[in-house]
């Protein structure tokens, strides 16, 4: 097991009716709010007019940032940063899922950078400072309502990268399962590949003598395999929603990945399937997984899948190491389709391969040739074609 720091400043107010707490959580940092959010979901449930009720009835000044993009970009990040500066705002309040608070903290960063967010993408050491982030969570998938990460897309460039630090760490997140009721099939399902592809790239690192979280990961993954069907059948259960919320925000909050951190490997590639396709997010790495699981499988690697295989999905552990692991990956595959996510890169629109180079080249410099089993230029266009 690797040494490691680990702290998570973020705290949570869990369950029904949570959102009760917003304005004290709001006060503690000021009186003026950016509110940040994608489409009109918020208002068809209801959760706006909860949340500018409360913001109203204790004083609270707001204003909005609405349409950030389901892969939020950099030209609306700048927008709320100049939105922030012209209405002197202290506190931004993402409500959504991943994308307005990835939006949200690339917001509250570039409040103190005189330039473009997409230079603190470029440089996370420019980030010196942030203003206080407050999450209401709507949507299971990335985990950015407990984590130091944004995901920012840059349509000039064909660009989808990251930026990170300490100090977006939200101040607090509600997390309210009920306000996930109303999130569609497809996006539960996207939402849970999320969560397990979050978890697959640190349990398949390589890294010795991490136990304790290996054990902790097979229990999130049995978690995600067993909920997810059952939240994408039944939206309105609220232990499978439940039970998946909790699991987002833990499977990238660092905790599994102390003493087993590692360099990832779907998510480089899929951040290419974003940038040039804008593909959900999720669905992406579902349809990246069980290709790249397949691809990796050797000698190396084969004891790691028959621990996946026979923990998390039940598989007897009495049987060849090659077919309990082509069994798992079949399994997962399985899992992404009875949720009802399609499999192929050409289901999902994209027509032709002329861009897989240029992606690869991309995802390389993402870190790929540094996974326990590097990926090459030639590795990565090989698994775009595989997904074909």
């Amino acid at each position: 097991m690797q040494n490691f720091f680990y702290s998570i400043p973020t705290k949570v107010e869990f369950g029904k009716g949570a959102i009760a707490k917003l304005s004290e959580f709001v006060k503690e940092f000021g009186n003026r709010v950016l509110l940040v959010y994608g489409g009109g979901s918020i208002r068809r449930s209801g959760l706006y007019d909860t949340v500018i009720r409360q913001l109203d009835d204790n004083g609270i000044y707001h204003t909005e940032l609405s349409g950030v993009e389901p892969n939020p970009k950099v030209g609306t990040a700048d927008k709320g940063v100049a939105l922030c500066r012209q209405e002197k705002i202290e506190v931004i309040l993402p409500i959504g899922g991943g994308s307005s608070i990835d939006c949200a903290k690339a917001i509250a960063a570039g409040y103190y950078h005189d330039g473009s967010v997409w230079d603190l993408v470029q440089d996370r050491t420019l980030i010196r400072q942030a203003l206080p982030i407050i999450t209401v969570l709507t949507l299971a998938a990335t985990g950015s309502e407990m984590d130091v990460f944004a995901v920012i897309s840059n349509p000039d460039t064909d660009e989808k990268k990251g930026l990170s630090s300490p100090l977006v760490f939200p101040k607090y997140s509600i997390l309210d399962p009920e306000y996930t009721y109303s999130v569609p099939q497809y996006q539960t399902a996207s939402g849970t590949a999320d969560i397990m592809s979050h978890i697959f790239e640190v349990y398949f690192n390589g890294v010795q003598g991490a136990y304790l979280q290996e054990r902790i990961m097979e229990g999130m993954l049995k978690s995600c395999v067993h909920y997810g069907p059952v939240a994408c059948a039944h939206p309105d259960d609220y232990e499978a929603r439940a039970n998946l919320m909790w699991t987002a925000s833990w499977a990238i909050n660092g905790f599994i990945a102390c003493g087993k951190a590692g360099v990832w490997s779907c998510h480089p590639m899929e951040h290419q399937l974003s940038a040039y396709y804008d593909v959900t997010h999720g669905h992406g790495l579902a349809i990246l997984t069980p290709v790249w699981m397949e691809y990796i499988l050797c000698e190396k690697t084969v004891d790691m899948f028959v621990s996946y295989g026979t923990a998390v999905f039940g598989i007897s552990p009495q049987q060849d190491k090659k077919k309990i692991a082509k069994e798992a990956i079949r399994k997962t595959r399985e899992l992404f389709e009875a949720m009802g996510l399609s499999m192929t890169l050409r289901s999902i629109g994209i027509t032709d391969k002329s861009n897989f180079e240029a992606m690869a080249e991309k995802a390389v410099a993402g870190g790929t040739e540094k996974c326990f089993v590097p990926l090459y230029k030639q590795d990565v266009i090989n698994i775009y074609n595989l997904c074909f």
